[in-house]
């Protein structure tokens, strides 16, 4: 009776019980769903502009790389853009092929600049190591995030597929060159830094941040008075200190020591 008692007043002070507390409102879905093809494209969409055509980029691109076009991509929110393409390898003059692996999804203009550059600079400085440039290692291409994925942020050039981010030059003679590794040839990452801070207008690298210790984001931002950043560290390899074994210590003299 004390028991039910009790549960009544707790019922009449306002107090929840077991069976009265309200459930938890549901969480909201991380993404809505367009409603339309119109809401997914924008207002600045206009269906004239996908066409099997190829842009003038496009055409200049493919005498100097091997592409895939990618008309449009849409969305979420304002990720994407028109005239992409899938960069699979870029062409060298004397025919032979560097690869990208994984091909990265970018915008035709960044893509441009990208080939040219891993064309005419990049795979010239290896040339100077010995072997030639046989591919790319891609850390991350068309992505829709924030900047550095940080909630909140400004939307990263990764979402308009204007940025890339590599980690390693593979040689044709199998060395894999690490672009953050301080054992790699400091005249070659030296080199390699001045002309891709030539080329893009920002290049974050090792000392720039946290999140680019361990590979190389370039894109072609467009900043108020041209401005660019270059942030890239090139690093010395650690100092190595030779062990030093101490010898043992010479035995003592022993007097009238019978011969062996």
């Amino acid at each position: 009776m004390q028991f039910l008692i009790t549960l009544l007043w707790l019922a009449g002070s306002g107090i929840a019980i077991a069976g009265d507390a309200p459930l938890p409102r549901p969480r909201p879905p991380l993404w809505i769903e367009p409603q339309s093809f119109r809401e997914a494209a924008g207002p600045d969409f206009d269906s004239a502009d996908v066409t099997s055509k190829p842009s003038d980029c496009d055409l200049r691109l493919q005498t100097i790389a091997i592409v895939e076009p990618v008309p449009r991509l849409i969305g979420p929110g304002d990720c994407g853009g028109g005239d992409m393409v899938i960069l699979n390898a870029v062409l060298r003059s004397d025919g032979r092929r560097i690869e990208l692996k994984p091909a990265p999804v970018l915008r035709c203009a960044f893509a441009e600049s990208l080939a040219g550059w891993l064309r005419d600079e990049a795979a010239s400085l290896a040339d100077t190591l010995g072997a030639y440039l046989q591919s790319v290692e891609i850390y991350d291409d068309f992505e829709c995030r924030a900047r550095n994925r940080v909630a909140g942020a400004k939307l990263s050039e990764h979402g308009k597929g204007n940025a890339v981010d590599l980690r390693t030059f593979v040689l044709s003679d199998g060395r894999a060159l690490a672009l953050t590794n301080a054992t790699v040839a400091r005249s070659f990452r030296d080199e390699l830094r001045e002309s891709a801070c030539r080329r893009f207008t920002t290049v974050l690298g090792p000392g720039a941040d946290s999140y680019h210790e361990g590979h190389i984001h370039l894109d072609l931002a467009d900043r108020r008075h041209g401005y660019r950043m270059c942030q890239w560290d090139v690093r010395e390899p650690p100092a190595e200190i030779a062990a030093r074994v101490p010898l043992p210590v010479p035995r003592p003299t022993i007097a009238n020591e019978p011969a062996r």
